[in-house]
């Protein structure tokens, strides 16, 4: 059985195109924008930058982005950053993308947390840095994120930019698992299978693989399969086993095409 829990990073980058919730509609927003209206002005380099109303032109919406975004407006300074990440109206620049996404990050908004987070884990614009990874999660963790939240778990489980505590991994794969996240749903399952920062508890890992294999999640399904066909924190069940194994199976899961295949061949015989 596959005891080990997903180790990768997985990030969801929202790096342009945040914007507010729509704006009065008794002036058009370029009116709006032209009048130095900041929520106006993000909202048209939006829809320049997607070509929504009008033809698409990255330079454009570059253009109101900056105006916006040197007014504190955070949606357009992260918008900003990811422009240049990006290379979309501007030369890619790093080292400007990083500028951004952290006047936006400061002010607290949780998506350019997550990218200025994202490039110190790549160590693009500034040094790779892990403690300032987990610095920036935390933040955007703590407000709720549940893709921040399953990446600071996965850092105190590796013992990447903090000290390793297995303890607050657990903390934090639960929250984000109670989100309904199928890889935080996945490594918490592991955790209550070996007994790492939690006391073991089969029933529990049962419970938490269920989620994500319902998700789709094929690690989930495959180690589903084995503690239905095993009986281990769930009463023995072949026909159960059988369906997971067969679920994983058809994403590509090798172990689970093998019991498959011993498992016709003892009909057969």
């Amino acid at each position: 059985m596959k005891n080990t829990f997903l180790v990768l990073l997985l990030y969801f980058v929202l790096a342009s195109c945040g914007e507010e919730k729509p704006i009065e509609a008794d002036k058009t927003i370029q009116e709006r924008a032209e009048s130095g209206e900041a929520k106006a002005q993000n909202s048209l380099g939006v829809m320049y930058a997607l070509g929504n109303g009008v033809a698409q032109d990255f330079a454009e919406a570059i253009g109101w982005y900056r105006k916006a975004a040197e007014q504190g407006n955070i949606y357009a300074q992260n918008n900003l950053g990811g422009m240049y990440d990006k290379g979309e109206g501007v030369p890619q620049d790093d080292v400007e993308a990083v500028k951004w996404y952290r006047k936006a990050a400061e002010q607290g908004y949780v998506d350019a947390q997550i990218n200025l987070s994202l490039m110190y884990d790549e160590g693009r614009g500034v040094p790779q840095d892990d403690a300032q990874v987990a610095k920036w999660l935390r933040k955007a963790a703590e407000q709720g994120y549940m893709q921040g939240q399953y990446n600071l778990g996965l850092m105190y489980a590796l013992g990447d930019g903090v000290a390793q505590d297995l303890g607050e991994a657990v903390k934090w794969y639960r929250k984000a698992a109670e989100q309904e996240y199928a890889y935080a749903q996945y490594n918490l399952g592991t955790m209550c299978r070996n007994g790492d920062g939690v006391p073991k508890n089969n029933t529990e890992a049962v419970k938490w693989y269920s989620k994500a294999a319902e998700q789709g999640h094929v690690d989930a399904q495959n180690n589903l399969g084995w503690m239905y066909d095993k009986g281990d924190g769930v009463l023995k069940n072949k026909t159960e086993a059988a369906k997971w194994y067969r679920k994983a199976a058809e994403q590509g899961a090798e172990n689970a095409k093998e019991w498959i295949e011993k498992n016709a061949k003892k009909k057969d015989d």
